[in-house]
């Protein structure tokens, strides 16, 4: 929102299609489809990605920066998103969209080529929510909570990570009990997207009957939970996470998740929602060039404009080619999700990768913008801060890529082994 007084313009997205367009009048390609990618989507996909993208133009760009500076949620936008029928994403039946694999990416990628807090909002809410139900909820449970879901009048969270095992899910420390034909939840939980607003919250304990990990929905209002709304961020500041207190939280058998009988389950979740990771680094990549690129022909130092510098063309080539190898990628990635053949070394091979590239495209593109780079009106600067979330999210560079050596070598160097006199 502009405040008043202030003559700046709201935001320079507001030229940045015009921008692009007249940079590529020139030459055959868009020059953020140098190898015509979008000839491998369907006009289905095409239209969806399309409408998304004028959506966020039209509503989330003009006025995100605003939200972001003062880290407040933008309740205003959540009914519009809801009017867009994209929640659920493959999710067939139930009021679900039921999209291909590729049309799900495509809608992460523009919602962090938009935001990266607004993709994160959604992501929990359709993909790690909806499809912990979906996957492992019993028949009853998706006819209670996925059409709600899907329409966004009831939102979700996703309470895995907790204070004191980011990378190390597996250990999880939250405690169910059964007592009766209830069960009771008691731990603590941290970075949980979404945990102060939800209307469900799948959180994931460790049974004491058995020492596995169950998936458990605690309902709004549910006595004992408790979530406080973290401070301090310096990326995803839109966005609401929430560190969360469970002090004997009762919930019934009947929001037990039938189909999570170890951690195993929770991490087939991870592994088909982790390829859209992969995409929405793309979006963060896609945005930061578009708006380097842009800048850079406007620019003019010394006389010229910086896009004619050897140096600047240097930046912008090379980002344009991880932006082309990433595209590639992406929609390769999802083909495989498409058919069964996604495994979790192929979707952390791609979010390591994605996540890597696209810190270095976004660094690039600040440097270009120079001192303007550090301003939010320029968009570039929440983008550079939001990409350090991605890098960290969903597993670190780190366990991506001792979960791809697993995968290559058999060997799980993941945790070392222990000493025979530790044991």
């Amino acid at each position: 929102m502009q405040r008043a007084g202030d003559r700046r313009p709201r935001h320079r997205g507001r030229t940045l299609g015009r921008t692009l367009m007249r940079v590529a009048s020139a030459r055959m390609s868009s020059p953020t489809d140098l190898y015509l990618s979008d000839e491998l989507l369907t006009d289905e996909e095409r239209a969806l990605r399309d409408r998304l993208h004028d959506f966020c133009e039209r509503e989330v760009t003009p006025v995100i920066n605003d939200y972001w500076e003062r880290a407040e949620f933008p309740f205003e936008l959540v009914p519009k998103i809801a009017d867009l029928g994209l929640a659920g994403g493959v999710i067939k039946g139930h009021g679900c969209p039921g999209m291909s694999a590729t049309s799900a990416g495509l809608v992460s990628m523009e919602w962090a080529r938009a935001d990266g807090s607004i993709g994160t909002f959604f992501g929990v809410h359709s993909n790690l929510a909806m499809q912990s139900i979906d996957m492992l909820g019993s028949d009853e449970q998706r006819d209670r909570w996925l059409e709600p879901m899907a329409r966004i009048d009831a939102i979700g969270a996703f309470a895995l990570t907790e204070p004191e095992h980011g990378s190390d899910a597996v250990m999880l420390e939250t405690r169910a009990r059964r007592d009766g034909g209830d069960w009771v939840l008691d731990g603590r939980k941290r970075w949980i997207g979404n945990g102060s607003i939800a209307d469900v919250v799948l959180v994931w304990a460790r049974r004491e009957d058995d020492g596995e990990v169950g998936g458990f929905i605690v309902e709004k209002g549910t006595p004992g939970y408790e979530a406080t709304v973290m401070k301090g961020k310096t990326a995803l500041r839109a966005v609401w996470q929430a560190d969360i207190e469970l002090n004997g939280v009762r919930v019934p058998d009947a929001n037990r998740l039938p189909g999570c009988e170890r951690f195993r389950d929770v991490a087939r979740v991870l592994t088909v929602t982790r390829y859209t990771v992969a995409w929405r680094a793309l979006g963060v990549a896609l945005a930061a060039y578009e708006h380097a690129l842009a800048y850079a022909t406007e620019r003019r130092q010394f006389g010229h404009q910086i896009a004619s510098y050897q140096l600047v063309q240097d930046k912008l080539s090379r980002m344009a080619a991880e932006i082309t190898a990433m595209q590639l990628l992406c929609l390769r990635l999802s083909a495989l999700q498409e058919d069964g053949r996604l495994t979790p070394a192929m979707a952390s091979l791609a979010k390591m990768n994605h996540a890597a590239k696209a810190r270095g495209v976004v660094a690039d593109a600040r440097d270009i913008l120079g001192g303007n780079g550090i301003l939010l009106e320029n968009h570039v600067a929440r983008h550079h801060a939001d990409m350090e979330a991605v890098f960290t999210f969903e597993g670190t560079d780190s366990i991506q890529s001792l979960i791809v050596g697993r995968d290559l070598t058999g060997i799980s160097a993941i945790a070392p082994p222990r000493r025979r006199d530790q044991a």
